[in-house]
């Protein structure tokens, strides 16, 4: 009788991941996946950019529609020789120089007028009707009517984008200091927190998010009004570049025009992104799938 050798398991043993690994993994599939998404960016600008190239060559009548190819042109042309009306950097200047003045006081007077009427239920109802009133004013008609009182320097532009902008600002604050947790309110009070306090430690952190997030759509208006207030009567700035372009004919110019604001607003929501992401660290991250952009 002879006795059964229990056979001897030859398969290797599973080798565990490290937490090292499983990050290292994490990372190159998050590198990964942002170079598909520019690449996917890239392909989706060449495949318009060349459409509307050969579109404009051989189909439609470029003198209407422009093609590439010259409004590059036109953008060379001013970044090299400048313009009829000085050189570009000058006029990119009074537009960014209009906007962000107008950005900072908008902003300031949005935020604090929302957050003093967020938490003031009495004086929101008094001035409702006012701000509703005042807020579905065509904004094109105050434009032109800021030129006839102030000019056309600065000072119009600046007011045209200070009106864009406080609404834009105000509501989001508003909403923002309306939404803080009433719980937390009542028991900062309970232990003795000052009306001043409460607004500074509790409302203004609670509604920081609302604030910053309504920046982002500010800045775009801020761009906006002081292009509309140069379109509607300016000696310098990108709107005037563009009206000039439209009243010669110029529809490479007008494009061009519309391309540098275009660049510059970019940067400016580079900018205002990353101020977010500084004052809100202490928020939880948000993953990048579900913030989709």
């Amino acid at each position: 009788m002879s006795l059964d050798t229990p056979a001897v398991n030859t398969n290797p043993l599973p080798v565990l991941e490290t937490e090292q690994d499983i990050m290292a993994r994490a990372k190159q599939a998050s590198s990964r996946r942002k170079r598909n998404i520019w690449l996917l960016r890239l392909a989706i600008v060449v495949v318009w950019l060349g459409s509307w190239e050969l579109t404009a060559t051989y189909w439609i009548d470029p003198f209407f529609y422009s093609k590439p190819s010259n409004i590059w042109q036109r953008l060379v042309e001013w970044f090299s020789s400048g313009t009829d009306f000085g050189s570009i950097w000058y006029n990119i200047f009074t537009t960014v120089e209009e906007a962000v003045l107008g950005f900072v006081i908008g902003a300031i007077a949005g935020v604090v007028l929302g957050v003093i009427l967020g938490r003031s239920e009495y004086f929101a109802q008094v001035l409702a009707p006012f701000i509703k009133a005042a807020n579905a004013l065509p904004r094109i008609v105050l434009a032109a009517l800021f030129v006839i009182w102030f000019g056309l320097g600065l000072s119009s532009k600046v007011a045209t984008v200070v009106v864009l902008v406080f609404f834009a600002v105000f509501f989001n604050a508003f909403t923002g200091a309306r939404e803080v947790d009433r719980n937390l309110i009542d028991n900062a009070r309970i232990l003795g927190a000052t009306r001043g306090q409460v607004l500074k430690s509790i409302v203004l952190p609670s509604a920081t998010s609302w604030i910053l997030s309504s920046l982002h759509v500010a800045f775009g208006f801020a761009l906006i009004g002081a292009v509309v207030g140069e379109y509607t009567g300016a000696k310098a700035g990108m709107g005037f570049l563009i009206s000039n372009a439209q009243g010669t004919f110029d529809t490479a110019g007008v494009y061009a025009g519309m391309l540098i604001i275009t660049v510059v607003a970019l940067l400016a929501e580079w900018g205002i992104g990353t101020l977010e992401r500084r004052l809100l660290r202490w928020r939880p991250n948000v993953s990048s799938q579900a913030q989709g952009i």
